[in-house]
């Protein structure tokens, strides 16, 4: 009994028993687990203040009852949309291929898609007339067609060589985009709260599209690295959703109650009947037709140049981070332009249009003269932060200079103007890279054009406005345009 009793005795006491020491790896994965949790609360709160501060800007000032704050929430998913498009396309037409094969390749896109577009322009604002009471369903209908468009090019943009299918499809993309544009500018003087003017309701669209793309293109990039069909398949998920979106806008957007159509072909004949459009909108067409015509020939004509950047630029670095540089310095631009506009009250935007222009041509051929990597980057800067107050301006004078029963119509035409000049551009900047023109003999060849043009509105911007009496009382005269 006492040797059982030893034993016992001899045993270790539970009491005084300590756990043992926790391993290294126990440890590592103890504290990553709450770093990771830590990271995780921060980013949701992070997430969800970005969320409501989105929500308290797109809804501030009326926007949220007058229906103008989902209008935003749709450009907002368009704009993401666009912008994973464009690095998809970008990512395998200009960075994946040989520069021999990559030349070949985009000058048969841009020509299929572009030259089309070129004779579509034109008939798309007349077209989206006949939905001028389905205003939501042509706006879906322009999502939801690229939607399909990008899922038949998830299919076709990873092949070395791509099927006439990848270009159709890329058409469809393009064309369904600027007939966006056409649809949502008609559908903007909707939905103004009392207190917005309507260059202030655009300023507002456009920081958030500009923030909406500013976020959607890194999730585009992280797409594009697994493969760019994943980086198109993305972009048709954004076009889904502001398909739902368009369809939900209020109902509003689809009246057409007091409107008349307007034809432009009666302000370059300058017939007296109808509608009459004040010179000021005339020479902010011409000015804004200038500024998108050089912002065509730059997007086209530097994709190409600085994709093997000459040695005359004095960079030494990566193409593509040259290439980022330019295309951030434009995007800077455009924000800044549109900051002002917001922030401004300028009483006198048939000026400000055609300051910009002349800024835009002076700098232009200033960069066209001594071209080098940092003067690209200034022009780009240049260029979006003139056609940002240059389009705010003509909306501007839009809102103040034509009749409210045919200013949608207006828009419309305007719009479709503008985007055909941006073509035009496009197509002189492949014309000029298919010859080897040099990136200075380029920009010397549109510097003349555009000083040119600007001459040109210079001129007709300082003629005799032929004055029509207006039918109200106490209200000043129209300056009606005039080519006689």
């Amino acid at each position: 009994m006492e040797e059982w009793g030893d034993e016992r005795s001899t045993g270790p006491d539970p009491a005084q028993t300590t756990p043992p020491e926790p391993s290294r790896l126990a440890r590592a994965a103890r504290i990553a687990a709450s770093a990771s949790a830590r990271t995780g609360r921060v980013v949701a709160r992070g997430g969800t203040s970005a969320y409501t501060g989105a929500r308290r800007f797109t809804q501030s000032g009326g926007a949220r009852e007058s229906g103008l704050s989902r209008l935003l929430e749709l450009h907002a998913f368009n704009t993401a949309g666009d912008a994973a498009f464009a690095v998809a396309l970008a990512g395998t037409l200009f960075f994946t291929v040989p520069t021999a094969e990559a030349t070949g390749q985009v000058t048969l896109f841009l020509v299929l898609t572009m030259l089309p577009f070129a004779v579509v322009a034109p008939l798309i604002g007349p077209f989206l007339d006949r939905f001028r009471r389905g205003r939501r369903w042509a706006i879906g209908a322009t999502l939801a067609t690229r939607a399909f468009c990008c899922w038949v090019l998830a299919g076709a943009i990873s092949d070395s060589s791509p099927p006439p299918s990848f270009y159709f499809a890329a058409l469809g993309c393009l064309v369904a985009s600027k007939a966006y544009g056409v649809t949502r500018a008609a559908a903007v003087p909707r939905l103004l709260p009392p207190e917005f003017t309507l260059v202030k309701a655009n300023s507002r669209i456009s920081l958030t599209g500009t923030g909406a793309a500013a976020i959607s293109a890194p999730i585009a990039v992280g797409a594009a690295a697994i493969g760019a069909e994943w980086a198109v398949r993305y972009a048709a998920v954004l076009f889904v959703v502001g398909t739902v979106l368009a369809i939900l806008l209020p109902a509003q957007v689809d009246s057409s109650e007091g409107e008349e159509k307007v034809d432009l072909s009666r302000i370059a004949t300058g017939a007296k009947k109808g509608i009459s459009i004040s010179r000021d909108v005339v020479n902010a067409l011409r000015s804004n037709s200038g500024l998108r015509l050089l912002s065509g020939f730059l997007t086209i004509f530097m994709a190409f140049t600085l994709r093997q950047p000459p040695d005359s630029m004095g960079w030494g670095g990566s193409a593509t981070i040259l290439l980022g540089l330019v295309i951030g310095g434009a995007g800077a631009g455009n924000t800044i332009g549109t900051l002002i506009a917001s922030g401004g009250k300028s009483r006198r935007p048939q000026r400000v249009v055609i300051a910009v222009l002349m800024l835009d041509v002076a700098v232009l051929v200033v960069v066209s003269v001594f071209f080098t990597w940092w003067t690209a980057v200034v022009l780009g800067v240049t260029v979006g932060l003139c056609q940002s107050l240059g389009k705010l301006s003509l909306d501007a004078l839009i809102q103040r200079d034509v009749a409210e029963r045919v200013r949608t119509s207006m828009f419309a035409r305007s719009e479709t103007l503008l985007q055909l000049a941006w073509v035009i551009g496009g197509l002189l900047g492949i014309g000029l890279f298919s010859i080897d023109a040099t990136p200075r003999i380029g920009l010397l060849v549109v510097a003349a054009i555009l000083v040119g043009w600007l001459a040109f509105v210079l001129m007709r911007a300082n003629a005799q406005p032929v004055l029509k009496p207006s039918a109200n009382p106490g209200q000043r005269p129209t300056a009606e345009h005039s080519t006689n």
